[in-house]
């Protein structure tokens, strides 16, 4: 693997953990503001972290 490649891969890494864990922040906020919405609230979450995640193991698979 050259260079640019291991320095792509190193930024998708870090940017899909970054929006995850904004994600989860968020999350965590609107639960405290309204805990009885907690499991729509809990259900979109986990649907947007798997959205992240995939989008992130593709674009490392297309780096290789």
């Amino acid at each position: 693997m050259e260079i640019p490649a291991i320095v792509g891969a190193g930024l998708i890494v870090i940017g899909a953990g970054m929006g995850i864990g904004r994600i989860g922040g968020s999350a965590m906020e609107a639960i405290a503001r309204q805990p009885e919405a907690s499991g729509k609230i809990q259900t979109a979450m986990i649907i947007a972290a798997a959205l992240i995640e995939g989008i992130g193991f593709a674009a490392l698979f297309a780096v290789n």
